[in-house]
């Protein structure tokens, strides 16, 4: 990860951003919006989110989806919709194999209640974005229901790095 982005990501998170090891996906304004994660915090802390949601557009965007009741109606869908339960599954089997390409976390969660309930939509969205369309149905439907928040450019100035990886 490049210190230009590594900085965009604190501006836009407002914080120093930790175990930082990648952009897995770019807004259409060109700006990180999803990064990938470590599954260790440097200090040693077990992080299972391997895919992180950054731009406060888009994180807005998803919490009002949170609000509506979408993760509740998606929740109920599984427990009837066998055929979407199964694609579930293998959006959380996926997400696993990705993690422990990093390292294995043993006995740690998923992410975003898979593979039995939606918890967190930011999860399931990032997940999608950073893999691309057909690998996690819960997080596509999220996408499909958003707009496109870099629409009207970048959520943060662009960060200006020396040579030296400084701010």
């Amino acid at each position: 990860m490049s210190a230009q982005d590594a900085e965009t990501v604190h501006r836009q998170l407002g914080r120093q951003p930790r175990g930082l090891v990648a952009v897995a996906h770019r807004c259409t304004c060109g700006r990180p919006d999803v990064v990938e994660t470590a599954p260790r915090l440097p200090d040693g802390t077990p992080f299972p989110t391997l895919y992180y949601l950054t731009c406060p557009r888009a994180t807005s965007a998803v919490s009002r989806l949170e609000s509506s009741g979408m993760m509740r109606e998606m929740t109920d869908r599984l427990a009837v919709d066998a055929e979407l339960a199964a694609a579930y599954t293998a959006a959380h089997e996926d997400y696993l194999d990705r993690r422990d390409a990093h390292e294995l976390l043993p006995g740690a969660p998923s992410a975003g209640g898979m593979p039995t309930r939606v918890k967190c939509l930011h999860v399931l969205v990032a997940h999608s974005l950073a893999v691309g369309p057909g690998v996690n149905p819960f997080g596509d439907e999220a996408l499909a229901a958003l707009g496109d928040w870099g629409g009207r450019g970048p959520c943060v100035a662009e960060a200006r790095v020396s040579e030296e990886g400084s701010a």
